[in-house]
């Protein structure tokens, strides 16, 4: 794969290597296999993961470590590709989860030492790029570089933080499954709501979901 340098860096297996063993030109060669190009909240997504993996003292997340590792998502963007790829968490694992807020941000959680740390880019670090390198008329251009070389504490707000992570959030097997009472679909790990009767209903019937019935 060609990276945004220009130089042709091989993607790298998943699992084995820590990612103090890898350079960011490696790790952008995942991100952009597999999110399809390379673009700056990749790089951002990328340097994001690192961070928050080191700061939780996980170093192999992909690897021997990654059963450690649990990162919640706040936006349906390119750096959320670039943090799965960096740090190998999967929906489908229960490894990732998602949380709607459009922020530029996640929080990477370490299951054996339940030590958490939320990281968010901050707003500033768009004027940082156009401050530090007006002379690149391209602005992905500008990003990109700016991204590169800044240092984390121009480009993110580190905070330590308590989550919320019960046994049903935990991967593996689902621990209960419920039928809800309304629609008469089936609600895994907990994820039902009980009304005032006491009957279990799943959240669109509830409360409202995405989508609405023709």
């Amino acid at each position: 794969m060609v990276a945004h340098d220009g130089l042709a860096h091989t993607p790298v297996a998943p699992g084995g290597r820590g990612l103090d063993s890898l350079s960011l030109d490696d790790l952008l060669a995942e991100c952009g296999a597999l999110h399809g190009h390379m673009c700056a909240g990749q790089l951002l997504g990328a340097r994001m993961a690192v961070l928050g993996c080191r700061l939780v003292g996980i170093n192999d997340p992909r690897g021997a470590e990654r059963k450690k590792l649990i990162v919640w998502v706040e936006i349906d963007r390119c750096m959320a590709d670039a943090v799965g790829a960096v740090t190998g968490v999967r929906l489908g694992k229960r490894s990732l989860k998602y949380f709607d807020y459009g922020k530029v941000a996640a929080t990477f959680f370490n299951t054996e030492t339940r030590e958490a740390v939320r990281v968010v880019a901050l707003e500033e670090s768009r004027a940082l790029a156009d401050a530090r390198h007006p002379e690149i008329e391209s602005k992905k251009e500008r990003q990109f570089l700016a991204y590169r070389e800044a240092a984390d504490e121009e480009l993110f707000k580190i905070e330590r933080v308590a989550v919320d992570y019960g046994e049903m959030d935990v991967p593996g097997r689902p621990l209960s499954r419920v039928n809800c009472a309304r629609c008469g679909e089936g609600v895994n790990d907990g994820r039902e709501v009980r009304s005032d009767e006491g009957d279990a209903l799943c959240r669109p019937c509830a409360s409202g979901g995405y989508y609405r019935k023709l």
